[in-house]
């Protein structure tokens, strides 16, 4: 008894360094990519223009209301996909779990592929667990897919990709592209394999990941093939209104995550066009799809500088929005998290000796 006990410690003292280390990289890599743009683009003088009115406090202030906004609007779907089965405490629990993860992961990978585990230990079983991560895999693709030409159709497209001739929004705008193509493809495939021929699509993606350059990903195309054709089997007798409830709270979700640099671009630079602000954040996030480091950390930060910088008076003040506003939207679930999960884990290691009892 003793001897388990012990190997449960050693393993709970090695979940938790582990934990440490991955709060600790991304942190690390965003806060270096900051010091680097810092030393290459601040000026002192950015920073002693850099005023904090009550117009500006007041900004800070309504973008932290709108990452409470993209939290409800998570914590709503977990609710409406469970059937309200879940508490909203436990649905906030499970939102500020995934946002952590996704923090400390590559953005490719996201929050999503643990929030299965998160709503089985809150009571969830595993397969309807499976079953809804699949469910908010789609709604988000599929609200990138629907908002993004409304967005171009508001937006002139010059004011996105064509305000200079530089390599960077050239890239930008190849880079955007592939990825938009190939997440409208892959939304489609998700479609087709939840509802349409769930049997037929994993059929063939077998088939296809049975050649000898992409056999290494076969195992995990099985998998995914599995949960699709479980999924469809639970959601194709779902409601339009059920589905229409569950895509509104994403979309809100989605919205009030974009609109976090919308209030800060009206604490600190109230000319700037608002909706094309938000048409810009589709872009960044688009991009951010394909960072390999965790939570985009670095990415991120470069990036906003970068594109955002012709709408304020230069680089030096889009570096200190570009800090607030990683501070609000990605610092601040680093620190929830790692006040979460360590209980959590603690939670799951005595769950696991009671049941050995």
């Amino acid at each position: 008894m003793n001897s388990a006990a012990d190997t449960d410690n050693v393993s709970e003292r090695k979940s938790l360094l582990g934990l440490a280390w991955k709060i600790f990289l991304p942190v690390a890599i965003g806060l270096g990519v900051v010091a680097w743009l810092f030393h290459r683009e601040f000026d002192s003088a950015v920073w002693d223009a850099v005023r904090f009115t009550p117009a500006a406090i007041g900004g800070i202030f309504l973008a932290c209301v709108f990452m409470l906004g993209r939290d409800f609007g998570l914590s709503w779907r977990f609710r409406v996909l469970t059937d309200r089965d879940l508490s909203w405490l436990k649905a906030i629990k499970i939102s500020y779990l995934c946002e952590f993860t996704s923090c400390v992961t590559p953005s490719a990978v996201g929050g999503s592929a643990l929030s299965m585990v998160y709503m089985h230990r809150e009571g969830i079983g595993l397969g309807r667990a499976t079953t809804i991560t699949m469910s908010t895999l789609f709604l988000d693709e599929l609200f990138f897919v629907v908002f993004l030409p409304v967005m171009m159709l508001i937006v002139p497209y010059s004011q996105l990709f064509g305000f200079d001739r530089s390599s960077f929004t050239l890239g930008l705008r190849a880079v955007f592209w592939i990825i938009y193509i190939g997440l409208t493809l892959w939304t489609l495939l998700l479609y087709l394999g939840i509802f349409v021929k769930p049997h037929a699509i994993r059929r063939g993606l077998n088939r296809l990941f049975r050649m000898r350059w992409l056999r290494r990903w076969s195992a995990v195309v099985e998998e995914l093939g599995m949960n699709m054709e479980m999924t469809g089997r639970d959601l194709r007798h779902r409601s339009l209104a059920w589905w229409l409830q569950a895509f509104v709270a994403t979309s809100f979700s989605w919205m009030s995550r974009f609109l976090v640099v919308c209030a800060l671009f009206i604490g600190f630079a109230p000319g700037a066009d608002q909706m094309m602000i938000l048409a810009r954040q589709f872009v960044v996030w688009i991009i951010l799809i394909v960072s390999p480091t965790p939570g985009g950390a670095g990415v991120s930060e470069w990036l906003f500088t970068t594109y955002y910088g012709d709408l304020i008076s230069g680089e030096g003040m889009a570096l200190v929005l570009a800090l607030f506003w990683r501070i609000i939207s990605y610092y601040s679930y680093l620190i929830v998290g790692a006040c979460i999960l360590p209980a959590w884990i603690r939670q799951g290691f005595r769950n696991r000796r009671n049941k050995k009892i």
